[in-house]
């Protein structure tokens, strides 16, 4: 792909990005972006299909957003990069990997990263996720759903998305503390590995400091 063609694609796909919120912003395209080349190179994956994916990724994540998550953005974001990318003249081949990376990488959703691309992309945003960006962006999240800052007995049978009980913590339960199970690739393991350990660190201080014994 020619570097001019890449550049106007990353300048266009910014721009479904200006009024997004922190916890999905340009921000974290940048970082999946950058981590799922590390990772590709590490699996001898397809470059140019990880780099185009991993920039159209959450291009639908507003419109989600928008409707308390009862639309999948990662389904939606896959229609629209055929689109986007039939625009630069893309072989539909291509479109297709695109957009089976895009339309696979979300963690709840129900389609399974089967390329060795997809299961890259996959990797990459779920690691963003996860460590001490993955804590800054919970506590980002919750803060936009007007939620509490903590909970320590948060049950998280009886409390909901987008409420103010889905804290950071609540989202550390459900979802954060699985991703090191969920990787795919070698190399994403191997840095899951460690995210998770401070992950479980982190709350465990944060739990002890509520109940004052630090």
């Amino acid at each position: 792909m020619h570097k001019k063609i890449f550049e106007k694609i990353k300048k266009e796909t910014r721009k479904f990005f200006r009024n997004s919120k922190g916890c999905h912003d340009w921000d974290h395209t940048e970082r999946v972006y950058n981590l799922a080349l590390h990772i590709g190179r590490k699996e001898k994956a397809d470059l140019e299909i990880i780099e185009i994916a991993a920039l159209l990724h959450d291009i639908a994540r507003g419109h989600q957003d928008k409707v308390g998550g009862k639309i999948c953005h990662a389904e939606k974001g896959a229609e629209m990069a055929r689109i986007f990318l039939k625009r630069y003249g893309f072989p539909e081949e291509k479109i297709e990997k695109i957009a089976r990376c895009i339309k696979c990488h979300r963690f709840r959703g129900k389609n399974i990263p089967e390329s060795k691309e997809a299961k890259v992309l996959f990797d990459a945003d779920k690691l963003d996720a996860i460590g001490a960006i993955g804590i800054g962006r919970a506590f980002v999240f919750s803060g936009e759903v007007g939620a509490r800052v903590h909970d320590i007995n948060v049950n998280i049978s009886k409390t909901k998305e987008y409420s103010r009980e889905d804290t950071a913590y609540r989202e550390f339960l459900v979802k954060l503390s699985k991703i090191k199970g969920k990787m795919l690739t070698k190399e994403g393991k191997r840095i899951a590995k460690e995210r998770h350990r401070f992950m479980v660190n982190f709350f465990g201080r944060l739990n002890s400091e509520v109940q004052g014994k630090i």
